[in-house]
């Protein structure tokens, strides 16, 4: 661990107004440390995908100072946010969120073509990313061409294709498997600890929660427990090696 990364004070989030409004979050503290594993957790409707959306740069609080690397991001404009997000976030869905008639090596380039990287780059750096989740070989296969598990692996291929500091999972084992979603977790677990990469992952799944260091629990838009975990999940086979060759611009 290197400090705290992300700092979350006093966060609100409200949405309409009147007899419509609804708060989301109802002030939020949460102190997230370089290289953690951070499960958040709660019931639907209790604000943690609020957060996480926050936490992503991909909303902003109504109230509330969030700080990353000490910089106050509430503050910034929507432009600067889009650059905070591709230099140093990356983001894994339940639903893969892979362009249907497009290969994998071109679902995983789409954030250096965004960043402005020449193609020899794009590439170079897309084969790495998928060889390091496994699926090297399957570069010109589309999404229709892979199973479940394959096509979450090309999509963390493209969030770490970038090296982010933050890895941001939400639901990522939720279209999946047992056998599939313990070789999900163990290529994010491989990240975490082998690169250092801070992992905050949205789950429903007590078992899937126990591969993080620690655990969120979010009720009605407030934190309810914050707990390490003392005993996390340990893989059962190796996960392929991590090897990621582009750097950020």
């Amino acid at each position: 661990m290197s400090g705290v990364l992300i700092r979350l004070r006093g966060v609100t989030k409200v949405y309409g107004a009147g007899q419509t409004e609804l708060m989301a979050l109802k002030g939020i503290d949460l102190d997230i440390n370089a290289g953690e594993f951070v499960a958040i957790m709660g019931p639907s409707g209790s604000g943690k995908s609020t957060a996480m959306n926050i936490l992503g740069c991909l909303d902003t609080p109504s109230a509330g100072q969030y700080l990353f690397h000490g910089a106050h991001v509430e503050a910034l404009s929507r432009d600067q946010r889009a650059r905070l997000r591709r230099r140093y976030l990356g983001f894994v869905f339940q639903g893969f969120n892979l362009l249907a008639r497009t290969s994998a090596q071109e679902n995983v380039e789409l954030p250096l073509l965004y960043r402005g990287e020449s193609a020899a780059v794009r590439r170079a750096a897309s084969a790495a990313a998928l060889q390091s989740v496994g699926l090297g070989g399957w570069e010109h296969h589309t999404p229709a061409e892979l199973s479940g598990g394959q096509q979450q692996r090309v999509a963390i291929a493209r969030a770490i294709v970038t090296e982010p500091a933050v890895l941001l999972a939400d639901e990522p084992t939720g279209n999946l498997d047992s056998q599939r979603s313990q070789e999900i977790m163990e290529l994010l677990r491989g990240l975490n600890t082998d690169h250092g990469i801070t992992v905050l992952m949205v789950t429903h799944e007590p078992d899937m929660a126990a591969y993080a260091h620690r655990m969120v629990h979010f009720v009605d838009g407030r934190i309810d427990r914050d707990a390490p975990n003392p005993h996390p999940t340990m893989a059962t086979a190796a996960a392929p090696a991590m090897s990621v060759t582009a750097g950020r611009s």
